[in-house]
């Protein structure tokens, strides 16, 4: 049994990335910025990469979608920006909203900030659960920590998961799996492969999980790891988040000295395989690991989403849904086939 997807603005790949794990074929995977194509398509030359902005995306020929899913842009309700959420222009839910009301796919599953679920958005989140409601969707807001699912990284994400009623009472939120490590057992390996003799003492001080990472837009002068509060919180953990490295430090850097993370160390962090490739200078590539959906948790949702689909739910005398899963495992690569194709 097959199931397909459409992505909607995906950024570096996170979250398309843990749905291909969680047993998702992307028919279609949609982003604006020319950079984050390249990096999708470097990284998994079968997709079907799509540039283009949502609000002029049609997407007509993909209505034999099973999920339709995506991290529409945060701004609007992050609270580093000015939160004027459905009076924001870049607010992309109501575009969303209208693909979904043109594919009419089996489920849809969002991401936000949590920013997003604070008491100031409670009637726009109302609204959007009425009007998926008229499309005949029963929808569940709900926040989950990456750390949760072995994501070393404080980063929690509101998220949105709708089914038709008959699908949707056998979905349930995947419940914490894995303890996250902490930094310096993240990354002993990445921090001490130039042969820096600091590197024991620096795993030993880097023993919480990080931050959240700050991806920030391309306004933003250059790449570092956050806010003043984020930065004296990595100076905690022993690293220098006024910028990144291009290496990682080698043995004629002072033991002392505090190290900056390169490009792939942040990757580790926000739950990338190191196989996975970003296109473009440390600026491009830090705002496409920065501002992604961690894909051990997209994994974790995508599951699920397929337990229900599969009529599978954890229960004591057939076993967790999780196990019952493998049993209907099949490799990644396939072609999609449909009557017609669609006009790209």
């Amino acid at each position: 049994m097959s199931f397909y997807s459409l992505e909607l603005c995906a950024g570096g790949g996170g979250q398309a990335l843990g749905l291909e794990g969680a047993g998702f074929h992307h028919v279609g995977v949609v982003e604006y910025e020319p950079q984050f194509c390249t990096t999708l398509r470097m990284n998994r030359p079968h997709w079907n990469v799509i540039q283009q902005d949502i609000r002029d995306f049609q997407p007509s020929g993909f209505g034999d979608v099973d999920l339709i899913a995506g991290g529409v842009p945060c701004p609007p309700f992050s609270i580093a920006g000015k939160q004027l959420g459905s009076d924001d222009e870049r607010d992309m839910f109501p575009t969303a909203l209208d693909i979904i009301s043109k594919v009419r796919p089996r489920a849809i599953m969002l991401e936000n900030v949590q920013g997003l679920a604070s008491a100031k958005f409670r009637d726009y989140r109302n609204d959007l659960l009425k009007k998926l409601g008229k499309m005949g969707y029963e929808a569940e807001w709900k926040v989950l920590q990456a750390s949760d699912f072995g994501v070393p990284q404080l980063r929690p994400r509101f998220i949105l998961v709708g089914m038709r009623a008959d699908d949707m009472r056998h979905f349930s939120w995947p419940e914490p799996a894995l303890s996250a490590p902490t930094v310096g057992e993240t990354l002993v390996d990445l921090m001490g492969a130039n042969g820096w003799l600091g590197t024991e003492e620096w795993v030993a001080k880097a023993n919480r999980i990080a931050p959240t990472l700050v991806g920030g837009s391309k306004k933003h002068g250059g790449p570092d790891l956050g806010p003043t509060r984020a930065k004296r919180q990595w100076r905690e953990l022993g690293v220098d988040g006024m910028g990144l490295a291009d290496e990682a430090p080698d043995v004629t850097t002072p033991e002392d000295k505090l190290p900056r993370l390169t490009v792939r160390m942040v990757a580790r962090i926000q739950g990338f395989p190191d196989e996975w490739q970003f296109s473009g200078k440390k600026t491009a590539s830090y705002r496409q690991v920065g501002n992604a959906f961690p894909p051990p948790v997209a994994r974790a949702v995508g599951r699920r989403i397929i337990a229900a689909f599969k009529r599978l739910k954890a229960d004591a005398k057939y076993g967790h849904a999780e196990a019952q899963l493998r049993l209907f495992e099949e490799p990644a690569k396939m072609s999609w086939k449909r009557k017609k194709a669609p006009k790209l």
